[in-house]
Parts: C-alpha cells; structure tokens; sequence
C-alpha cells in the first residue's frame, strides 16, 4: 500500500516535467485594442473602418480636454475604438502584422504590451479599397497577460501582482519571433 502511494507520488512527479514548467508562467494575448482618431467626417470614415476590419461594437473617445489650436473642446468625439477577446484575436493580429511586413521595432515593446501604426488599410490583406471611406491608417496596441491577472482587475478582495506576474519585452519578442515569425528590429537610434 505504502509503495503504491510513493510511486502514484512519484508518477505525479514525472507528469508535471514532461507536462512543462509552471502552468502559471504561461504568456497569452489578452487582447488586441484598435483605434482610429479624428473629427467630424473623418471620425465617420474612421468608424466604418474599423466597423468592416472588425465586424464588431465600436466605442467613440471624447476629448477631455480644450485644444483651440486644432478646434478641440471637451466632450467632443476625437476617436473610435475596437476591442478585441477570444478566438479571432490571433487571426486578426496576424493580419495586421503581414500590414506592416512582420516587422516590429524594439522601441514599440514595453512591459505587458506593443503597439504599431499601420499608414493605410489597403496594407492589410484581404482588405479592399472602400470609396467612402478613403485612405486613412490606424493604431494597433496588443496586450499580453499571464494567469491571475484577474485579482488585480476584480473589486472584491483584490490585490497586486508581484512584478515577476508581469510580461517582460523581452518574452513578448520571443513569442513575436516563434509564434508570427516577426522579425524584431533596433530601429532608428538618435544620436
């Protein structure tokens, strides 16, 4: 009896390296974020755009401050937005990457996110120039989490993640590399 306990022990043991290391380490995308800027008619032709890229719900920014120079006051629409969960999240970004030729620059990677702008729509495969809309570009920000993310978030009992919770650029860059096969480049330095 006492040897098979060891052994079920020892069977466990075996699983969880072959199986990997702590399921709790693992990184994923938590969700593609699309925006579009503008005002008035360009607002419009912003929002169709993300409407027929996406297929869903979008949500108008207002301005929350007064800018007299570009005409902007505060509760004035300036932007829409689009976020993306679940499965097409993947598809989506791989879209959007082929836009910009699967290269990112390493100034675009921070801690737990990248973003990249993409000059035209027509850059993005499959997509198709759309006379209302004319030729406008868009920004793309990807957010990635690791488990337990959802204390931080919840309003009941919630608490802080340590720092080794968050995902480093360095990790982003690797799942860049092997999962998109985007190629990771220094960019432009100042001198």
């Amino acid at each position: 009896m006492a040897k098979e306990r060891t052994s079920k022990a020892a069977e466990k043991k075996i699983k969880k390296k072959v199986a990997g290391a702590n399921v709790m380490r693992n990184v994923e995308i938590e969700k593609v974020v699309l925006n579009c800027g503008g005002v008035e008619d360009k607002l419009e032709k912003s929002f169709k755009l993300l409407g027929i890229l996406t297929g869903k719900k979008i949500k108008r920014i207002k301005s929350r401050k007064r800018i007299p120079t570009f005409g902007v006051r505060p509760g004035l629409e300036t932007g829409c937005m689009v976020t993306i969960r679940g499965d097409e999240k993947e598809d989506l970004l791989s879209r959007l990457l082929a836009a910009v030729d699967k290269k990112i620059k390493k100034s675009q990677i921070k801690e737990n996110h990248f973003s990249f702008g993409i000059k035209e729509y027509l850059e993005i495969p499959n997509m198709e120039y759309q006379r209302d809309i004319g030729i406008i570009g868009l920004d793309v920000t990807v957010v990635f989490r690791r488990k337990g993310k959802r204390i931080e978030v919840k309003k009941i009992k919630f608490g802080k993640l340590p720092k080794r919770q968050r995902v480093s650029p360095e990790e982003i860059i690797d799942i860049l590399k092997n999962k998109f096969n985007v190629e990771v480049t220094e960019g432009r330095k100042i001198e």
